[in-house]
């Protein structure tokens, strides 16, 4: 079992470590050698306001969250002092702009770009019941979505995502409730496969298209999660009837790194074609500008900046307009 909590000077609450109770099921040292290596990007110079914004308000935690409802609720406003509500505020205004949310901190409602809650409304009916199972958040950024997942006590939840900025967001709200089976790693989707036939249930979430080798990845996918395990995959893509992708020249609705946009039929088709069964596409339709859009708190160009303004069927570059696919697949 866990072992108790343990405190970091530097960083605050650590929950116990999972590679101590599965170290027989996974590549420990392997993981364990990236880890260290990549622990040194949270110091650098560029994620010392991160740090130092988080470590400005560690003395806070409460007992009192939800993580049930769309806006993720942490603490109340009466808990904290005026004191402590301008020294929290500031460092919540930080890590602007806010991708992932919506999150409500001791009060304070913060909107963010993404309608994060919309995704999570449309794979609840159609996934697995979380309960003690082992989970993977791929892409998992400020862990809204590991929270919204923590409310059904699943075994541990291991989010893998590469940017130390958001490893210091989702640190903010771990030093405050302090979720034991919650687990961010500065891994990318490349070393799922340390973890072969481990996990329960796997969130690919956006992830797909940013990646020059998309099959190759889903294959990585596949070895990872055990037999009988499910995966969900949520897919920027192009409409159309035939399987096919596009490759932008270079930018795609003013992002790089955009690689392969497919169609359904052709994610689909990657999807079978690693390995995967059962494969249903639940959710097809054009992402919408009231999903992605600028706010109070994500001050910057989004969507409707991004499509052409006399046919948005179309980004500014002139391809077609961005759909989303919600896939949910299985591993016999």
């Amino acid at each position: 079992m866990y072992r108790s909590k343990m405190l970091d000077e530097n960083i605050g609450y650590v929950a116990p470590d999972y590679l101590e109770e599965y170290s027989d099921l996974i590549e420990r040292e392997t993981i364990l050698d990236i880890r260290q290596k990549r622990q040194i990007q949270r110091f650098e110079a560029k994620n010392k306001p991160y740090y130092q914004a988080v470590k400005a308000v560690r003395d806070i935690q409460t007992n009192k969250f939800n993580f049930a409802d769309s806006v993720v609720k942490i603490g109340e406003a009466d808990e904290l002092s005026s004191e402590e509500q301008q020294r929290f505020y500031q460092t919540i205004k930080t890590f602007c702009p806010w991708k992932k949310g919506p999150f409500e901190l001791f009060g304070t409602l913060i909107d963010a770009e993404w309608r994060s809650d919309w995704k999570w409304q449309r794979i609840l009916p159609h996934i697995l019941p979380l309960t003690d199972k082992k989970i993977a958040d791929i892409g998992c950024h400020n862990g809204y979505f590991m929270l919204r997942m923590a409310h059904q006590n699943p075994a541990c939840v291991i989010g893998f995502e590469p940017y130390a900025k958001h490893f210091w967001n989702f640190q903010l709200f771990q030093n405050i409730v302090q979720q034991e089976m919650l687990h961010f790693e500065l891994l990318g989707v490349e070393h799922i496969d340390l973890y072969p036939d481990f996990f329960d249930t796997i969130f690919c979430l956006g992830i797909l298209y940013h990646h020059t080798d998309p099959v190759g990845l889903l294959r990585k996918l596949h070895k990872s999660l055990k037999k009988n395990g499910e995966i969900i995959i949520d897919c920027q893509g192009i409409p159309g009837d035939l399987p096919v992708a596009l490759t932008p020249e270079k930018r795609y609705a003013q992002a790089r790194g955009i690689w392969f946009l497919p169609t359904q039929l052709a994610l689909e088709n990657w999807i079978n074609r690693a390995g995967f069964t059962n494969v249903n596409c639940f959710f097809a339709e054009p992402l919408s500008t009231q999903e992605q859009r600028r706010t109070s708190w994500a001050n910057i160009e989004s969507l409707s900046e991004f499509l052409d303004p006399e046919n948005p069927s179309l980004t500014i570059e002139g391809y077609p307009a961005p759909w989303r696919y919600y896939v949910i697949a299985h591993k016999d």
